[in-house]
């Protein structure tokens, strides 16, 4: 499957308000999206409570897989700003 490691940007990590944000854009994409720490399990990108599960700090790389190459890019990109700002 497709991947991109990507490094999170939110000050928070991948914490309530940036998780939710990723959730729904992966929601509305409408196809799987995963997220896992490198080595780890994935899991839903569609469930803002599975991607908290992470535990993942600002600066942690994270891989998200998609066959989707628009999903892929916009979930990426999302783990890589500061959602909460």
């Amino acid at each position: 499957m497709p991947s991109k490691n990507v490094v999170v940007g939110s000050a928070v990590g991948l914490h309530a308000r940036p998780a939710a944000l990723i959730a729904q854009a992966a929601v509305e994409a409408g196809v799987p999206v995963t997220i896992a720490t490198p080595g780890g399990t994935p899991v839903d990108a569609g469930s803002a409570m599975m991607i908290m599960t992470l535990g993942a700090k600002v600066g942690d790389e994270v891989v998200v897989e998609s066959e989707d190459a628009a999903a892929l890019d916009t979930i990426a990109g999302l783990v890589e700003q500061n959602l909460d700002a």
